[in-house]
This record gives structure tokens, sequence and C-alpha cells, in this order.
């Protein structure tokens, strides 16, 4: 069966509703890369997506201009229009048959004069002794979906043509093989059908009452300045009511009464399918049973008509009780009898597109890939446009789906991608603020050396000319102080510097971890942080390129933060890894202690920040440290929570693309 294209997706007006997987029964539709994308050979062309898309994003192909440019006007043809046509144009039902005249039409028909051809057929299948629940064949998406997804049933399938195709062979039976035959009417599975090898040849061409309606915009036709006419015969009889809960069943005088056992008629996609998976497990033991997967034709996805279900109903019904009475009763019986020779019977085959089920261990691994490890955690919200979790996971497994179509994943997705952007908007800002206080310490690190310089000399000067004359030491001793506190302030000027990265590097291979080995042993010497359980591990491949000195500080300031973080914490404990990350290694340096404050977060590395007791420290350690890894082309970011410890990661790159110059 070739039905490649009858509805596809625009593109870019698809915006990841989902509504259209939810809706198809067949789970036709597979999202690629977001956008919902029919699968042709698996579609039933049911149109239940075209209804449902409010993006007006699926396109039905549409045979309008074919008929048009290659039928109308070359071939005698026949327009055979589907009953529930007064709900299409309710206004202007009398003028229907005069518009199609008038663009080029040469013959306009019923086809609920196939529907009276078959009846009779369906009352024989009716009183037959046969015990095999019979579903009617007149809707062609049941017998897409039966023929594709439950090939078990086809057998149960009435061998019986639609009334399109029963009217096609009687008008190709009249009128002769070379004429064009084209139906119009409200059903999208039409154009399926008519391309269905067992029935093909007989149908040119579908056309929607959608399609109809722009065709007589484009011709500039108005059906109210029309003339009114009425259809060409054979005239029908009762099988106008096709369109209309129950129709078939009244058309073959199968009794539809509320009570009766051996007949059901159903209509809607979800209780169809409903009850054709009870007749699989055969739990069903009615004899006849009439399928629609819309709610009577009149609610087809191409009716184009804006009134309610019930309005459509009442228009159908007045087009019945008006026209049924003018129907020549012998006329049309004499017509009947006369297509005796005409085969109405048709055959169905299994056309099996159902996907194997999927291992219940693929579908565990796949429900923990989407952060659901536990029943308590599928949520069955039906964003995905599937019932539960477990059916998204089953679809994912069978290739109709993607992880990305979980609306809460997609949330927690987006909410952790807001935070990493907060941290790295924070991130920037702090880089900025530091950038020009590097800036400003720079520009007051040259300008005090200088003088400070002076100080140095011309207090050492006088200290060594002092203590050769006086006797009295304490303007000596005073002059120690002087010369003390300044060359206190000339390291914190050089630190400055160093923060501002105009130092230079001093660029050789060496082991990281080996370096940081050292830096722990250099601690646990200490006796403040004895009972500290510092722990190292790494990966191979640890060599990198770097200044030694400065690194061994920049470790240093870390870890010795890292233990004074923990001195009113029982369990004192420093976990360091090292992890080769490509041409870079990161180093991880967490710690048990009592966390950074979140007023203090922005504030770590900012020169002279420090929460430190008053002549424990300068505030200068992690402004350094920063200074000194970004003059080594590396990052340096921290994440802390108040209470629970800190976690410092200092990347670094394996080999220095600008060794032994001046880094600024």
């Amino acid at each position: 069966m070739n039905r490649t294209g009858i509805i596809s997706t625009i593109e870019d007006r698809c915006r990841r509703c989902y509504s259209c997987i939810r809706e198809c029964p067949a789970k036709a539709i597979r999202v690629e890369n977001g956008q919902a994308r029919v699968i042709s050979e698996r579609c039933i062309a049911c149109g239940h997506c075209v209804k449902v898309c409010s993006q007006n994003a699926k396109q039905v192909e549409d045979a309008s201009e074919l008929v048009v440019n290659n039928f109308l006007g070359k071939h005698k043809t026949v327009a055979m229009v589907a009953p529930s046509f007064s709900a299409s144009f309710p206004n202007d039902y009398l003028k229907f048959p005069t518009a199609l005249k008038k663009i080029g039409f040469d013959v306009v028909v019923e086809t609920a004069f196939g529907a009276d051809l078959i009846s009779e057929h369906y009352t024989k299948l009716y009183q037959s002794e046969d015990e095999t629940t019979i579903i009617t064949s007149s809707c062609p998406a049941i017998v897409n979906y039966i023929e594709m997804y439950q090939k078990e049933l086809v057998p149960n399938l009435a061998k019986v043509v639609s009334p399109m195709v029963a009217l096609g062979r009687y008008v190709r039976a009249k009128y002769g093989d070379e004429i064009k035959v084209v139906f119009i009417g409200p059903c999208i599975a039409k154009k399926s059908e008519a391309v269905n090898p067992e029935v093909s040849g007989i149908i040119d061409a579908v056309i929607t009452f959608t399609e109809i309606k722009n065709l007589f915009n484009q011709k500039s036709i108005n059906l109210s300045e029309l003339e009114d006419s009425y259809f060409d015969p054979p005239h029908a009889f009762l099988g106008k009511s096709y369109p209309l809960s129950g129709g078939l069943l009244k058309t073959s005088h199968i009794s539809g009464d509320v009570l009766e056992k051996e007949t059901i008629v159903v209509e809607g996609k979800k209780k169809v399918i409903e009850l054709i998976e009870e007749i699989s497990e055969n739990k069903i033991n009615a004899k006849f049973v009439d399928l629609l997967f819309c709610e009577g034709c009149i609610d087809g996805p191409a009716i184009a008509s804006d009134l309610n279900y019930y309005s459509k109903r009442e228009c159908i019904i007045k087009y019945v009780e008006e026209n049924l009475h003018k129907v020549d009763k012998h006329v049309w019986q004499s017509n009947i009898y006369n297509s005796r020779k005409i085969d109405f019977a048709r055959e169905f085959s299994p056309k099996d597109q159902r996907r194997p089920y999927p291992s219940e261990e693929t579908i565990k691994q796949i429900l923990n890939e989407l952060q659901k490890p536990n029943s308590s955690d599928e949520l069955n919200c039906g964003a995905c446009g599937y019932n539960t979790c477990k059916e998204f996971a089953v679809a994912i497994a069978k290739g109709l789906a993607e992880k990305e179509m979980c609306l809460p994943r997609l949330i927690d997705q987006l909410a952790k991608a807001y935070d990493d952007l907060n941290n790295a908007e924070d991130q920037l800002r702090t880089a900025e603020k530091l950038a020009s206080i590097g800036q400003l310490a720079a520009g007051v690190a040259h300008e005090i050396n200088n003088p400070l310089g002076t100080i140095m000399l011309y207090s050492s000067m006088l200290k060594k000319e002092l203590s050769q004359k006086l006797d009295n030491v304490r303007p000596v001793e005073d002059l120690s102080l002087i010369i003390e506190e300044a060359s206190r302030c000339k390291n914190i000027v050089s630190n400055l510097l160093n923060f501002a990265r105009q130092g230079k590097l001093k660029i050789e291979p060496f082991d990281l971890k080996e370096l940081l080995a050292e830096q722990i042993t250099l601690l646990k010497i200490q006796p403040e942080y004895k009972n500290v359980d510092i722990t190292l591990k790494s990966s191979n491949g640890c060599i990198i390129e770097g200044d030694r000195d400065q690194l061994k500080q920049v470790f240093l300031n870390i870890l010795n933060n890292a233990c004074e973080s923990m001195e009113d914490i029982h369990d004192k404990k420093v976990i360091i890894n090292i992890e080769s990350e490509g041409d870079n290694v990161l180093t991880k340096i967490k710690d048990s202690g009592c966390g950074i404050p979140k007023e203090n977060i922005t504030k770590i590395f900012t020169p002279f920040f420090t929460t430190k007791k008053i002549g424990k420290g300068t505030g200068l350690g992690l402004a350094i440290t920063y200074g000194i890894v970004k003059m080594h082309g590396g990052s340096i970011t921290f994440e802390s929570t108040a209470g629970l410890g800190t976690i410092f990661k200092i990347k670094l790159p394996k080999r220095m693309p600008l060794t032994g110059q001046n880094l600024n």
C-alpha cells in the first residue's frame, strides 16, 4: 500500500505540544529534533492529528490541483459526494451540486447510493450462522488499524467494499472505464483507501470538503448566488443516513435497539480501540460490530464546518427528511437490481506494523535515564503525549520518541541550566570586579614600592649610624620596628602585584600529585592539623607544566583554609581528587568544614576580605591564588553550603601555551 505523504508536518509551525502524539491511535508520529513527524508506513490516516493541531502544522495531501489540471475538461469526470455534505454546507447544500458542475464536473452523484448498494450484503452477513464477530469495513481508518496493528482480527472484517468503492464500481459499469471518478467527503482516510491495492483503480482522486471549499474560493464561486439543484441519478434512499451513528444498521435493516446484544455501534477513537482489544481477547460475544474512528462521518477531520456535533447531526436529519420522499422507490429498486452483477466484495490482508515490545530491563534502563528510577518518580503527567512514563519509555525503546519530550525532565534541565547561568554570571561579575581591583592594586603597588624602598633604605642607614653613636637602645629599637613594618608593607605590595598578575612564571614540568603529597606532609606536621584526615586520590598522568613554587602557594592557601574551616568540627576530613580532563588536569579539594555563608560567596577572591580573626590573615591568600591560577591559563571555582563544607575546583592546562612569558 503506497500511502506516503498523505499527512505530513509543516516543520516551522510545529511547537512541541505533542497533542498529535497524544491523539494518534497508531502512535505513528515520531519526534525528531523537536519536530513531530508522521511515520507514513505506520499512519492509518484517521486525521486525528490534523484535528487537534492548534498551529495547523499538519498538512494533508491535496488532490484538487490534479483534478483541476488533469481531469476537468479533459475527461468525463464524475463527482461522488459523501452524504455529510449537508453538514459542511448547511445553508447552501441544495446549491452544492450546481457549484460542482460550475467548476467542470460532468456528473454529480450521491455516495449514499453506494451505501444502499452494499446494505443487502451486510444484511446477509448478519443473518448468516457464522459465529465470528463481524466488524464493518466501511471506515478505512478502522480497516487500516486492524490490518496494521490487530492482524489477528483481519478475518473478522466484513468482506464488503465501502460505499465509496461500491458507487465507484457502479458508475464505471454505467459510464465506462475511461471516466475519472473523484470522491468528495470529510474523510482523510479515504485518500489511503483509494490507493489500496485491493480496490485501486476505482477512485482516481479524493478531495476533502476543506479542499473543495478552497477550490470554490479560488474559482470565485459563491454558493449563495447559485441556483438550487439535485444530484444526478442514481438517487440514494436510506444510505443518506450513513454519516449518523447507527446509519449502517438502519440502511441494512439490522436492529440497533439499545438492548440488542448481537449488535454494537461504537464511535470515537478511545472507545473503538478499547472494543477492538476486547474483541481480540475474545471478551465480546456480539455478532455484528459497527465501528467508526470519528464520532460519525459528520465529525470527520475535513468536515469543514464550525457547527457542533448536534447541529451537524440535525443538518443530516433535515436533509434526509426533506429528500427521502422525493426518491422514486421503484426506480431506486430497479437501479439496485440492475447492479446485481457488480462485485461488491473485497479481501483484506495483514500489513503488520507492530514493533517488538522491549524487555523490562531496557524499559528500566530508559526510566533511569529519564531520572525515574522508582515508580514514585513516574509522574504520568502525559506532557510527552503518552499516558504513562512506562508507555513513553516503551516508545523510546521502539524508536518512536526521544527523551527530550519529557517535560518535567526538561524543566529540571532548564532549572539546572538557569542555576549554572546564574553561577556563571556571578563568576563573571567576580572576575570583572577582581580585574578592576587588580588594575588598581597594580597601580597602588607601583606607586608605594618606591617610597617604601626609600623608607627602608634611610631607616637602615639611621639605625646603623645611631647604633654606633648612642648608648640608649630605644631609638635603635624604634628604627628596627620601622624597618620591620616597612618590610611587611613591601611583602603586601609584592602579594598585590602577584594578585594583579604582574609577575613572571618560571615554567617547568612537574608531578602535580607529588606536589600535593608534599603539601599534605607539611600540613600533618603542624600540631593544630594533626586530627585532620587528608586523603589524596588521583589517576595516572599528573605531569603538568607550570611554576611549581607559585602553584605550591595556590594549593597551600586552599588546604590551609580547608583545615582552618574545620576548627570546630569533630569529624575533620579533606579529600583531594586529581582527574585528567583532555588537555587539562582538574583538582578537587573537598572539606567537611563550616562552609561559606551565602552572603560571602561573591567576596571570596576579593583582596583583604577575610572572615578570620584579627591578626590571623590579611585576606590576600585566595586573591593571590586566583591571580596565579589565571596566570597559568586555568580556572578556579567553588561550591559551598553553609554547615556542609566546600569544594574548590582548580583546572590547569597540562601544557602552557606561552612558556616563560609575562602573562598579564
